[in-house]
């Protein structure tokens, strides 16, 4: 019989695709996984993997990890993974006679739900939000909470074209990567001006509290010096020092959040707070990673969401009707152009759309949008601009 070793040595996966497998009325939250040896690996023979819908923010209490590991010592593998990238808790090894038990007591002995896998809506997720962040702009666990309710039919019976997902950053921090890694971002901002206690200035340049909270306490880097350490690390340059005062020029800040981070107790974000809303990034599989755009730089809301959610439903009305087989919203923005999606969520062109003028070349005017009109004639060009 072959050993192990024998087996790694071809350097192939013996991991097969083995169709699908479930729960009752779900079809996502279980990842199926069969050996292609199983008369060699009788242990492995079945090893499905389930995502499990994590709290909010992570927050876990202790009675309830005992109880979902003694659930997968007893049923599964024993194996867990706290978080995929998505956010879940996962579940990794079991057969599949045991799906359906640990289904059953997940969801009426623990009130746990699964989580999202397949093209589905993944299940949405958030950063620890105004439980214990001063910085959020809003209510990050409670508008989580809210789309994983509202949307449960898209969370957990996959009709779309690819995976879908929404995540929920309280300010410009990111701490769950929204605006790198979700096909909606949803990131806490502000709209007046940054919050400025000018006697906690003077106190850090004095030295009396140490910069970003203490965490580089042991750290003999010197002297604070707000100059080399704030001022000219703005990126856009929107700071300065005048009669020993910080002013700033909230016009030409774009919510780097740095200042705020070296000095939280003498900066803080704004009053008038929202959301901005950043469409189709994804990580590097088909047409390579992509970052979100701003296309709606602000936004306020309130529970329900509403028009958080209008803006969810037009997106997803246009990618199920023109995506493509595993193409994401990203690409599909990229394949269809720009101008063509914000027709779709009926939103004008802003410069916050762009990184700098003419990044895209090509700009299709409509006759309405020019004054006067035209008439195109792509003979008439054609003649004109022979090859």
């Amino acid at each position: 019989a072959a050993s192990v070793m024998d087996i790694c040595r071809i350097r192939l996966t013996h991991w097969k695709h083995g169709g699908i497998v479930g729960v009752s009325g779900y079809g996502g939250g279980v990842i199926g996984r069969y050996s292609d040896l199983p008369e060699k690996f009788p242990g492995v023979a079945h090893f499905h993997t389930m995502r499990m819908d994590q709290p909010n923010s992570k927050f876990y209490k202790t009675d309830f990890l005992r109880a979902i590991a003694d659930l997968w010592n007893f049923r599964g593998s024993g194996c867990m993974n706290f978080h995929g990238s998505t956010g879940d808790f996962i579940f990794l090894g079991t057969i599949t006679e045991q799906l359906e038990p640990i289904f059953q007591e997940a969801a009426h002995v623990l009130d746990q739900d699964l989580g999202g896998s397949g093209s589905n809506l993944r299940t949405p997720s958030c950063c620890i939000g105004k439980a214990r962040c001063e910085f959020a702009c809003y209510d990050t666990q409670e508008m989580c909470y809210e789309f994983t309710m509202h949307y449960q039919d898209e969370l957990h019976r996959p009709a779309f074209p690819y995976k879908f997902k929404i995540k929920f950053d309280g300010c410009p921090n990111g701490c769950v990567a929204a605006i790198a890694r979700a096909d909606i971002s949803i990131i806490g901002t502000w709209c007046d001006d940054i919050r400025i206690d000018q006697e906690a200035v003077k106190a850090y340049m004095a030295g009396e509290i140490l910069p970003n909270a203490g965490a580089h306490r042991n750290r003999d880097w010197g002297k604070f010096d707000i100059q080399k350490e704030v001022i000219d690390r703005c990126p856009t340059k929107c700071m300065a020092l005048e009669d020993g005062k910080l002013v700033i020029n909230n016009a030409e800040c774009n919510r780097c959040m740095h200042c705020i981070n070296t000095m939280p107790r003498a900066l803080r974000p704004g009053t008038d707070t929202g959301v901005t809303l950043l469409f189709g990034a994804k990580a590097p599989i088909l047409e390579g990673a992509q970052m979100s755009v701003c296309l709606i730089p602000f936004m306020r809301t309130e529970p329900p969401y509403d028009n958080v959610k209008e803006i969810v439903d037009k997106t997803w009305d246009w990618w199920m009707e023109e995506g493509k087989n595993r193409e994401r919203l990203g690409e599909l923005i990229q394949r269809m152009g720009l101008p063509k999606f914000l027709d779709v969520l009926g939103i004008p062109a802003a410069p916050h759309m762009i990184t700098e003028p003419r990044s895209n070349p090509y700009v299709f005017w409509k006759a309405e949008d020019v004054p006067g009109g035209f008439v195109r004639d792509i003979n008439d060009y054609r003649s004109r601009h022979a090859r």
